[in-house]
This record gives structure tokens, C-alpha cells and sequence, in this order.
């Protein structure tokens, strides 16, 4: 059975990174379903004697087969690897707190802890970021939805503050649209302890030693690497998309053409590249351009092939657009053939998806053909 559990998240160490990068984790596992993500809320820790940084603090909403008790401990692996360390001071500042705090249509006790939290009802950190994805939830025995005791509260602003959305970690953490920061080894850092033990042994097995000068840090840099290279399991196309769809009467072709992409075969996980052409026929709806680049990269960023890819692109317009037409061409390079195997280094694979008047009508696919390749 399927049940729908809400999970509050927070972090004051390394909070700009460690919060974006638990929801990351959170959308990569194919044990649930995150169905909603809230935005981002700054807030004053709560309890402890010293001063500690403000919290972030944000809210998921999961859908899963999990029991609660596995849920949980499935989010403190997630916490481990995100370098947290339990002590017995639960006010001690922390890289990420992942708890749940209500399950759908139940009150149950796990771990000593009553579901719903009844500090839902008095702390504005964990009632607003719940309200928002699940405003018309009814806390048992109160009478009241959780939007009605997150407008009960009437925090200040010096209470809480809200900051950024959380629904495109990925956008702002692991891809060229933001900084290529993440991408150093920051003295003492943590980033993925358990990502990183893995990379280890693979040097280790191939035969090297991962503690030699050059390779110290290359676990991280590694770990951070398929994280990037791998970033699309981790977003949607509704979330790049962001509503950048707009009202038009336009009815001609609109085509953005030699989108440059870098994927992964799910064969060997070695890369391969290319072009991406595009083109849809609007029927009374238009993207944004940079949005159709957006899109190739949600596909791309995965292990991919790329007759599968070449078609989930296309398949996204179609469902986001409704357009009359859709055409997609894929022209790429393989490594996996030019390095390894037939070790062919000038071969190429062009692929096709045509949906709508580009399949059924031969006119509008040799202009859209045509179009692409008019230098």
C-alpha cells in the first residue's frame, strides 16, 4: 500500500549546500516518489544554550511502499551521507535533519515520537514550509489544517523568513546555469562520505592508491562529477519548464536547432555528445527558448540511450505544449565505439522522433528537415 508521509528537512552548517543537496538525494530514490517540495525558510535555531547559525528549513512530500519505520531509516543513511554525526545534544547544530512528522490519515508512535509532531502546532519552521504542500491536511484531534495552524502562528518576520524555492536544487547546485564552484575540493570538506568510499575502491581495484598526492581529494571531485553528470534524475520538466509557457497566436514552426548536449551510455557509463535539434508547431502555446535547451539536459543527465532520449524529449513537449507537431533530431558521438569495441573515431548516430503533423504530413517534417540543416 502506498501512503503519502511528510518529511521536514533543515540545516545550519553548510546550509546554502547541504539543504538543496538532501532534496537532491531525496528525488534520486526510486523507494518513493517526492510529489511536492516547499520553499526554502530561514529561521532562528530553537533551544541551546549558545548561539548557533540560523536554520534553513523546507518540507517534502513522499509518496512510498515504505513503512514509517523503513522510511526513516532510509533518511538517516541519507543523513549520514551527508556527514551528519548524532550526539546526545539534540539542540547541537547540524549539516541535515531529515524527520518525519505526518503520515496521511494516521496518528502512530515511531520511535517514541507521535506522528503528527505535535510541535507542527507551535514551531513556524515546520508549520509553514507543511502548509505549503499540504495545506488541507487535518491534524488529528485539533480540527485544523495544516493551513489554518500555519496562519494561527503569525510569525515575524525576525521568526521566520522566506528565502528561495527549493524545487530546482539541481539548477542552482550541479549545472553550468549556475557555478562551477561546487565542482573544487574545499579544504575539510564533506560532501558524500559513502559516494566517495565507493570511488576509493574502484581506484584501489584498477590499481592505484588513492592516498598519493595526486588522487587524495579525487574522490570527492569524482563524487560531485556524477553527481553533475547525473543531475536529471534529480528534476523534473515541469520544474525547468517553471511556467514559462506563454499564451500566443503563433501557428508557424518554431525551431531551436544545434543544442549542444553530454550524456552517459547506460552500457559501458562512458559519455557520449552531440546536437539536438528541435521544433514544434504551437497551437496557441509557446515555451520559453532557454526552456527547450532545459529540457534536453533533463533527459541527457541520466544513463541514456540515445534512441530513448531522442524520444523523451520529444514526448515532453508534447505533454507540456500540446502543440500540433513535434520533431526531434539527435546527431551524436559515442566514446563508447570510438575508445573501445570497433574503435570506429568518425562514426556518428543521428536519431529521430516525430510526433503529431511531423509524422502524418510529409511536407511539415521536409521543412523542419531542411530547416536544421540550412547552414
Amino acid at each position: 500500500m502506498t501512503e503519502q508521509m511528510l518529511v521536514a528537512l533543515g540545516s545550519n552548517i553548510h546550509r546554502e549546500r547541504n539543504l538543496p543537496r538532501a532534496i537532491e538525494l531525496l528525488r534520486r530514490d526510486n523507494r518513493w516518489r517526492v510529489l511536492a517540495v516547499s520553499p526554502i525558510y530561514q529561521t532562528p535555531a530553537v533551544g541551546g544554550a549558545a548561539p548557533q547559525p540560523d536554520y534553513f528549513n523546507a518540507a517534502a512530500l513522499l509518496a512510498t511502499h515504505l513503512s514509517p519505520a523503513d522510511l526513516r531509516q532510509a533518511l538517516r543513511r541519507i543523513e549520514t551521507a551527508l556527514g551528519r554525526v548524532r550526539t546526545v545534544d539534540k539542540f547541537a547544530p547540524r549539516t541535515v535533519d531529515l524527520d518525519i512528522v505526518f503520515v496521511r490519515d494516521r496518528q502512530l508512535a515511531l520511535n517514541g515520537r507521535p506522528l503528527p509532531d505535535p510541535h507542527i502546532l507551535e514551531y513556524p519552521h515546520l508549520a509553514l514550509p507543511l502548509a505549503d504542500i499540504a495545506p488541507d491536511w487535518l491534524f488529528p484531534g485539533v480540527g485544523l489544517t495544516l493551513k489554518q495552524i500555519a496562519e494561527g502562528l503569525h510569525p515575524s518576520a525576525t521568526e521566520i523568513k522566506k528565502m528561495i524555492t527549493s524545487d530546482r536544487p539541481n539548477i542552482n547546485m550541479l549545472s553550468h546555469y549556475g557555478t562551477d564552484r561546487i565542482f573544487e575540493a574545499e579544504e575539510s570538506e564533506i560532501y558524500d562520505p559513502e559516494f566517495e568510499e565507493l570511488i576509493r575502491q574502484i581506484l584501489v581495484r584498477i590499481g592505484e592508491d588513492p592516498e598519493r598526492e595526486g588522487l587524495r581529494r579525487t574522490p570527492l571531485r569524482v563524487a560531485k562529477a556524477y553527481d553533475f553528470l547525473t543531475s536529471g534524475y534529480a528534476t523534473t520538466v515541469a520544474e525547468v519548464v517553471n511556467n514559462a509557457i506563454f499564451t500566443d497566436s503563433c501557428d508557424e514552426m518554431v525551431i531551436v536547432k544545434d543544442i549542444e548536449f553530454y550524456s552517459m551510455c547506460e552500457h559501458h557509463m562512458i559519455p557520449f555528445f552531440g546536437r539536438v535539434h528541435v521544433g514544434y508547431l504551437p497551437q496557441g502555446r509557446v515555451i520559453g527558448l532557454s526552456k527547450v535547451a532545459r529540457i534536453v539536459d533533463v533527459f541527457a543527465r541520466r544513463l541514456q540511450i540515445q534512441e530513448r532520449m531522442t524520444n523523451q524529449i520529444a514526448d515532453a513537449l508534447v505533454d507540456i505544449l500540446a502543440p500540433m507537431g513535434v520533431g526531434v533530431v539527435v546527431e551524436a558521438s559515442h566514446l563508447c565505439m570510438m575508445m573501445r569495441g570497433v574503435q570506429k573515431q568518425n562514426s556518428s548516430t543521428i536519431t529521430s522522433a516525430m510526433r503529431g503533423l511531423f509524422k502524418k504530413d510529409a511536407r511539415t517534417r521536409s521543412e523542419f528537415m531542411n530547416l536544421i540543416r540550412d547552414n
